[in-house]
Formats: C-alpha cells, sequence, structure tokens
C-alpha cells in the first residue's frame, strides 16, 4: 500500500498550470518543458509521480542511474517507454539506440501528436555526468519534434550546480524551459502532518527540516521528546538514517567537504573559526577553503548570511547549515549514533536532550524571518520587504530581527528586534532594555527606532513594542 500524499497543494497546483498550457492550441509550440530541482531527499520524486497519476494522461517517468554505462542508460530509457502508457511505446519496443539523440527520436516517436502526455526524465545530472552528448541531443529533438506535440517534458535533478546550468545561457536548452525548484516542506505542512500548533510545530519543523519522510513518520499529535524517543529507540529510524544518505548522496568520498560541513553544523560561523575547525590540528588552506564553501552554496546545502543595515558590510559573513534538519542532525545526532548502535538510546537521547535549548535558540533564527517576511508587508509595516540580523565584527552586539525596504542596500531601517525562545519564560523588560540599548549601533537605526520582539512563552506586561509575535502568529503565515 503506498503512502498516503500530504502537502504540496502549490507545487501540484503550479505543475498543473503548466500542464494546462499544453493541452492548448493557441501556442506555436504545443510542447512544454519544466526543470525541476531541489535538495535530495526532499520528495520531487514523489511530487512529480503523484502530478503524473492525478493527470490521468499517458506518461512515462525514466529514473537514471548514477556511474551507468550510457548504452545501457540509453536501453533502458527506451524499455521504459515501451512499457509506459505512451500510446506508441509499444512500436518502439524494438529500437536500440546507438546515441541520446537516436533515443529522444524514439521517444518522440512514442508521444501521441495531438492528446497531451507527460515526459519525466529522472535524475538528469547523472546523465549529463555520463554522456556529453545529452544536451546537445535534447535540445535537437526538443526543437525538431517534441515540441511540435502537446507533451509535457519534466527534466528533474538533485544536483542544484547542474540542473542551474542547463538554463544558464550558452548551455544547449537555454530558454527552452522554466525553472520550479521544490523546497522542503513548510511549517504550515508540517503542522498538518503532525497535528501540532504553534511553537510544537516549530520543534517539528526544526527536528524534521520539512524532509517528506521524516514527517510522515511523526505519529499524529506525539510531542518532540515522544518523537525523539521513538527515533533514537530504532537505529532505522528516519531521523537517524536520512542524514547519512542526504551527505553520502551529496558528496560521495569527500572527506574534506565532510569536515567542512561538520564544522559548520557544530556552529562555527565565520570562516576563520571553519578553517580552524575542518583542519584539526592546522587551519585549512584558504585556497582550500574557499572552493568547498563555493561548492556547498552552489548546492543549497550551506547558506550565507550579512548584517542587514544601511551598511554594506559584504565581508562580514555568517555561514550556516541551510536546512534545519541537516542542521540538526549534524550538530545533535550524527554524535550520538554510536551510542544507539551500541543499545544505549537512554544515553543517546540525554545528550540530545541536554543539547537542544541552546541549539534551537538560533536554528530557530531564520525560520521565523522567513515566517515574518510572510506576513509582512502588512498595515503596520507597508514598506518592509527585507528582514535579516545585524552584527559587528566582535559579534556583540547581535541583533536579531532588523527589517529594512529592500535587500541589497536598502535606505531605510524600518524596525529592530529579538528574539526569545524560551520554553517556559516569557520576553522580559530586561530582555527590553538590552534590545533598546543595542539598537542605536546598527547603522541606519536611531533611539527612536520601533522596537519588536518574537517570544515562544509570551512577553511581560506594558512593554513599548511597536509588535510582537508569538507562535501561532508564526504558524498562521504559511495558513
Amino acid at each position: 500500500m503506498s503512502v498516503e500524499f500530504s502537502g504540496r497543494a502549490a507545487d501540484l497546483a503550479l505543475l498543473d498550470s503548466r500542464l494546462r498550457l499544453v493541452a492548448g492550441e493557441r501556442s506555436p509550440s504545443r510542447g512544454n518543458a519544466i526543470i525541476v530541482t531541489g535538495r535530495r531527499r526532499v520528495g520531487k520524486s514523489r511530487l512529480v509521480q503523484e502530478f503524473c497519476d492525478r493527470s490521468t494522461l499517458p506518461y512515462v517517468i525514466f529514473q537514471a542511474t548514477r556511474g551507468r554505462n550510457p548504452s545501457s542508460e540509453r536501453a533502458d530509457f527506451v524499455t521504459a517507454i515501451a512499457q509506459s502508457a505512451l500510446p506508441g511505446g509499444r512500436l518502439v519496443a524494438a529500437t536500440r539506440p546507438v546515441d541520446w539523440n537516436h533515443a529522444l527520436r524514439t521517444l518522440a516517436a512514442a508521444v501521441p501528436a495531438e492528446a497531451p502526455s507527460i515526459v519525466v526524465i529522472d535524475e538528469v545530472p547523472w546523465i549529463v555526468a555520463e554522456d556529453g552528448e545529452f544536451e546537445g541531443a535534447l535540445q535537437t529533438v526538443w526543437d525538431r519534434e517534441l515540441s511540435a506535440k502537446p507533451v509535457m517534458l519534466i527534466l528533474v535533478g538533485s544536483d542544484l550546480s547542474v540542473m542551474e546550468a542547463l538554463t544558464t545561457y550558452g548551455r544547449p536548452f537555454f530558454g527552452r524551459s522554466v525553472k520550479m525548484t521544490v523546497r522542503p516542506l513548510h511549517l504550515g505542512d508540517v503542522a498538518a502532518m503532525t497535528g501540532l500548533g504553534g511553537a510544537d510545530a516549530m520543534d517539528a519543523m526544526l527536528l524534521t527540516g520539512g524532509f517528506p519522510e521524516i514527517v510522515q513518520s511523526w505519529p499524529a499529535g506525539a510531542s518532540r521528546a515522544e518523537f525523539l524517543r521513538q527515533s533514537v529507540e530504532n537505529p532505522l529510524s528516519p531521523l537517524l538514517a536520512a542524514g547519512e544518505l542526504t551527505v553520502l548522496g551529496e558528496f560521495p568520498g569527500s572527506s574534506l567537504t565532510r569536515a567542512v560541513l561538520e564544522a559548520i553544523g557544530a556552529g562555527e560561523r565565520t570562516f576563520t573559526a571553519i578553517a580552524t575547525h575542518a583542519g584539526g590540528g592546522e587551519p585549512l588552506a584558504s585556497g582550500s577553503l574557499v572552493p568547498i564553501l563555493r561548492t556547498l552554496m552552489a548546492k543549497g546545502v550551506v547558506a550565507v548570511d550579512m548584517p542587514l543595515s544601511l551598511k554594506n558590510d559584504t565581508r562580514n559573513k555568517r555561514y550556516r547549515i541551510a536546512d534545519t534538519y541537516l542542521r540538526c542532525w549534524l550538530a545533535l545526532i550524527s554524535g550520538t549514533i554510536p551510542l544507539i548502535e551500541r543499545g544505549r538510546p537512554d544515553l543517546a537521547l540525554a545528550r540530545i536532550e541536554r543539547a537542544w535549548p541552546a541549539w534551537r535558540e538560533r536554528a530557530v533564527e531564520p525560520i521565523i524571518r522567513e515566517s515574518l517576511l510572510r506576513l509582512l508587508p502588512d498595515a503596520g509595516w507597508p514598506q518592509t520587504g527585507a528582514i535579516g540580523g545585524w552584527w559587528n565584527r566582535q559579534g556583540n552586539p547581535e541583533i536579531d530581527l532588523v527589517g529594512t525596504d529592500r535587500y541589497p542596500r536598502p535606505s531605510q531601517v524600518h524596525f529592530a528586534g529579538s528574539i526569545k525562545w524560551y520554553e517556559n519564560k516569557p520576553f522580559s523588560a530586561r530582555d527590553y532594555g538590552v534590545l533598546a540599548d543595542a539598537v542605536p549601533v546598527i547603522p541606519g537605526a536611531a533611539a527612536g527606532t520601533p522596537l519588536v520582539a518574537v517570544s515562544r512563552s509570551g512577553f511581560a506586561p506594558d512593554l513599548p513594542l511597536a509588535a510582537t509575535w508569538d507562535p501561532e502568529d508564526l504558524l498562521r503565515a504559511w495558513q
């Protein structure tokens, strides 16, 4: 029995809108191509499968294999066509393609000329890596044959840098497709699937990162503590296994990249601190670290933040793991796996619980900023278009929230604020005083800059805050 498909309403609607273009006859090019990309294990293949099934149209899905001999890959491609519901599939079953041009022309022969159909090629980067002629052949066959038919061509891949390159000027398929990025499930989806609200849903988001296979393993209504306990008692649970599979899938055999990932996952945020941590006894050379960081950012694994203010400070960068699940796995979970394998999940759980409050306090910040950006602009802040944080080179002070009119190069600071994500401690008068004292040092802010706050556990009475948000407000942003 298949797992029930949940969430992804917006993604399905977007794909459906492209399919409607294929069914129309007004465009001189009836075919429609879309590149679907996103992090590994984010649910791209499952989404596309669900879309094809719901369409009720004939379709073929071909799943490429990493490192496969190109000749065998092409043969399997034709076999997938022959075994599909495409009307002309059986007619091409005996074809033995000599190259990708031949294989794709075989696809064009199987696709119906009048009725809509869907063609999915999954893990395109693996094909490109093994056979350099694929892109050129795709462009040729698309232009001459496929685009004239009512077919929706979906190219799927997890290597963000390769998929991005497919749409780059000068590459064969440039200008022939639109791009769609599949992201992890958002906070609203996670809340709906786990049956949790507000602060508890945020905990679930931090632990799972919105990765569907992990969210689906969360028992409905279970607390964070219950889910953690059940997960560490099962060495094969998605919470434990997905992190290692993600790292190995993205960077097979790359020990230096793994060391850099672990340094950032451990909480090192500056270039110097990452180099020192990753290098062990001797800091990693800049010439080695810079290309690794660029690769990690190109693949969407690492994000870089810069202080947001009227002063353009591009050198004061802070690095972090982009998705909260991998961030959580590297910081809290991976180090406990040996304990779990030794049959001591109790010790593993105790270690995670000790580190959880401090880790959560910082890890929640990007999700809160993204949630506020979905709430703003509103009547109170009609011009706010960017929300970030601010810090100086010493990291003292650090301001959690800075709202401006735009990013980069804002012209006005609209507000500054603080995030307090304590379990049972409200935002206090002392927290307000610390914030008020620090704000004037932000370039572009002043003593009269409006102050705002986000708190997990409420607010002390009568604080002169211009706006406050609690976990239910943040959740509402995604609903």
